[in-house]
């Protein structure tokens, strides 16, 4: 929802104030159970985990001062300045009561699959032990002991995702089931913390007080005046002098530079792709009709004619080009199998599957009504239709229910994307593992799942490189998504707006030290 009113500058120097706007309504800010990057933006301000982002993506102390690794466990110091909001310390079993809800099954989040390195995790998960037999214990205030099922090279880089944010018991009980539904029943210990939130118009970020390293925070306030998906009504705020950043789409980077804008690009990390439903009885189960697919989509005609953002790159695999190999990148190192683009192959894939199945109804598309969205169904409809002759439904649905519905399964493709939790291979691998709930197409696959467990256990390079080019194969010979981009970004910034931080990992935007210049 977009707000009709109109305001000042949206930087001020000497209240150290901007404004800006967001792109959707944040779908929860329960750290315990959220996935999406709107409510990690948000999350990702106002809370802090053990360890946090710094300059350059480099992990730095957060809560936690210090820690040590052992092959077994981590030992984390935590700080004695961290407070929460209202003055209270934070302390080890705030930490302790978090993870213990994210593993319970009977909370159900989505992020659950990211605790397995934790000692029980996996047992927790599949009801075999108690939620209260995870791996983590506070030997006091200050001292928090996680334990690891295994030797886990990839353990502190998890660590600042919001799934392992603490959260305080008392104030979690007392709000019951409105905890994280107001602005009111959330309680920060970040640099910021949510004083307004007027859902589907805007929201309003406070300079944290309490917060240990509150000098390092510039700004006093952050106003999330306007909340909207359309990329022209974004460049004509930021045109007008109402937002301070404007994330820019394909049709008006031109209109900016035309205008005498200057554009930056980002490269963002993530990947974006077509998930096909492997869910029983659903005509996507078909292998041959993904194929079918697969060779009809061109990812260079999508990246380049259809999304047209600069920044984004075509891609066939779901690993972006920045991970490393043993010399040079890993995609050079080990390049994804080439896909057929043969039109007589993809007509022989399609004949293939009506000859299992029968005819192939009507397909159901999901995305999220936005520009983007819109533009690239419009394309894999009429690409489908074109070239295969198959007839697509697209269901538009606003970012909210576009997540629910993928979660209960209700499409046959869903166009999608994954951005990096923490800094390796498995962040993106683990998305097809059989376990994992964001595995929103519900595909198992035994021979993905063991090269799988060989990456999470492995601690030598050249075996978990191996393991990854195996499942990098799997997904071009299978199908079971449709990778198409490596996520790019284009925008606008204040002149007098400095040191806001574009990062692949974390909160992005990210205004902690961005301050107002005169």
């Amino acid at each position: 929802m977009l707000s009709t009113q109109l305001f000042a500058s949206p930087v001020d120097v000497e209240k150290q104030s901007i404004r800006i706007a967001m792109l959707q309504e944040p779908p929860s800010l329960d750290s315990t159970r959220t996935t999406d990057l709107v409510s990690l933006f948000v999350l990702g301000h106002i809370n802090e985990g053990l360890i946090r982002y710094g300059r350059r993506g480099k992990l730095v102390p957060g809560v936690a001062e210090n820690w040590e690794v052992f092959p077994d466990r981590i030992e984390f110091a935590l700080r004695a300045d961290a407070r929460w909001e209202d003055g209270s310390p934070v302390t080890a079993h705030d930490f302790v009561f978090a993870w213990r809800l994210v593993v319970d099954p009977a909370h159900a989040s989505q992020f659950a699959a990211i605790m397995h390195p934790l000692k029980n995790a996996l047992a927790i998960a599949d009801g075999k032990m108690s939620p209260t037999e995870l791996g983590v214990r506070a030997e006091s205030d200050r001292k928090l002991i996680v334990e690891l099922e295994r030797p886990c090279g990839y353990c502190l880089g998890m660590m600042p995702h919001a799934a392992f944010f603490p959260v305080k018991e008392a104030f979690h009980r007392q709000a019951g089931a409105a905890y994280a539904a107001q602005a009111d029943q959330l309680l920060s210990n970040g640099p910021f913390k949510l004083t307004e939130w007027v859902h589907e118009a805007s929201l309003k970020f406070t300079k944290n007080t309490e917060y240990w390293n509150a000098e390092a925070t510039h700004l006093n306030e952050i106003h999330a005046a306007y909340i909207t998906g359309d990329n022209r009504t974004r460049l004509n705020l930021f045109l007008d002098n109402q937002i301070a950043l404007a994330r820019l789409g394909a049709e008006t980077v031109k209109e900016a530079v035309d205008k005498g804008q200057r554009v930056r690009t980002f490269l963002s990390g993530g990947i974006s792709y077509i998930w096909f439903n492997h869910r029983e009885g659903l005509p996507t189960t078909n292998r041959s009709l993904r194929k079918a697919i697969q060779s009809v989509f061109d990812a260079d005609e999508y990246v380049n004619q259809v999304i047209a953002i600069p920044g984004y790159r075509p891609t066939r695999t779901l690993l972006p080009s920045y991970f490393d190999g043993m010399e040079k990148s890993f995609t050079e190192e080990f390049p994804p199998p080439e896909i057929n683009h043969d039109p007589e192959y993809a007509r022989a894939m399609l004949v293939e599957a009506k000859a299992q199945m029968g005819e192939i109804p009507r397909l159901r598309l999901l995305t999220v009504t936005s520009t983007t969205g819109v533009k690239a169904a419009e394309y894999v409809q009429g690409k489908l239709k074109q070239s295969l002759g198959l007839e697509l439904l697209v269901d538009q649905q606003s970012f909210k229910q576009y997540l629910t519905k993928a979660r209960a399964g209700e499409f046959d493709l869903v166009l999608s994307s994954w951005y990096p939790d923490y800094d390796d291979f498995l962040t993106y691998a683990d998305l097809l593992g059989s376990h994992n709930p964001n595995n929103r197409g519900r595909y198992f696959n035994d021979e993905y799942d063991r090269w799988l467990k060989i990456l999470t256990e492995s601690m030598d390079k050249p075996t978990r490189l191996k393991a990854m080019a195996e499942m990098q194969r799997i997904v071009v010979e299978e199908a079971p998504v449709l990778p198409n981009a490596e996520t790019g970004s284009a925008y606008l910034v204040h002149p007098k707006l400095r040191g806001v931080q574009r990062r692949v990992l974390g909160q992005d935007p990210d205004y902690t030290t961005a301050r107002v210049i005169p």
